[in-house]
């Protein structure tokens, strides 16, 4: 994939998975052969954890490529996979906000610094604060596109609102190329009517942007941060790191690229380009629809 992909994992509430997808998709992305980079822009730092980085003993982080101290390449760290890189963030983060202000161009610091990096890899993602101040605006402006994760609960779209609003905003002053890359359905319990009226409701409300692959409840999911690994290697036969990696195949499959890449090998093999039957999931009532 060429000119790496910015993704931005944005939605203003906390709580509804977004870290743990941020996290996860890239970890699978990675096993899959792809480069991949995940920057925490979130002052809580839980992304840059949840890859096994101390984020009280980080030196450098994305506050100190937002405010011009240091470029994103010298700010990179391994992560736990072949493949991954973080971008970490500490508590210096906290106070970027402030700093950013004065700065001129300050929507764009982020866009910047990635302007020449992100041609070396296949997906560059964003983990965004939960709210829509200025960390999440340099991540809108710089990014192609937006994942936004939705918790299977009440009031699940409450607010979505002022999120599209905001993301709107962005595509028509600041970043005509931004789009929702996807919707994101986490924390389902199948068990509960509530769960389906929701995947409903976001389906409804989304369309096609909704991934098939729905995130359920998942305690080793839960764990799994703990541990400073992502599922894919904390336990990689749990359901949670199979929905995952189905997560990461689905958006390797809406990529032009990617989409390209099939109708022309449809179209050398001489076969019709005949789309597949989704499989339903066992215990899934959301499949298939």
């Amino acid at each position: 994939m060429a000119d790496g992909k910015i993704i931005a994992f944005c939605n203003q509430k906390g709580g509804v998975g977004k870290t743990t997808s941020a996290v996860n998709i890239s970890a699978c992305l990675a096993a899959k052969g792809k480069k991949v980079v995940l920057i925490d822009a979130d002052p809580q730092a839980n992304a840059t954890s949840g890859l096994g980085v101390n984020k009280r003993a980080v030196a450098r982080s994305t506050y100190d490529v937002l405010v011009g101290r240091a470029g994103i390449a010298e700010v990179m760290v391994s992560g736990p996979l072949p493949g991954l890189l973080l971008v970490p963030a500490n508590v210096s983060l906290t106070g970027a906000e402030v700093e950013l202000v004065d700065i001129p161009q300050r929507e764009f610091r982020l866009q910047q610094a990635l302007e020449e990096s992100r041609k070396q890899y296949d997906f560059i993602f964003v983990d965004c604060p939960p709210s829509l101040g200025l960390l999440t605006l340099n991540a809108l402006v710089a990014a192609h596109g937006v994942i936004i994760p939705i918790q299977c609960e009440y009031y699940a779209l409450e607010g979505l609102s002022q999120l599209m609003d905001t993301i709107n905003l962005v595509k028509k002053r600041l970043n005509p190329g931004l789009n929702v890359e996807g919707v994101v359905l986490t924390m389902a319990d199948f068990r509960t009517r509530l769960t389906q009226e929701v995947i409903n409701e976001v389906r409804e409300f989304f369309k096609e942007r909704v991934f098939e692959s729905i995130v359920p409840r998942n305690i080793r999911l839960s764990e799994a941060p703990g541990f400073g690994k992502p599922i894919l290697l904390y336990d990689p036969f749990s359901l949670g790191a199979m929905k995952y990696d189905a997560l990461a195949d689905e958006l390797i499959l809406r990529q032009p690229d990617t989409v390209q890449g099939i109708v022309q090998k449809t179209a050398e093999s001489g076969m019709p380009n005949q789309p597949e039957q989704a499989a339903a999931e066992p215990g899934n009532p959301a499949a298939g629809m």
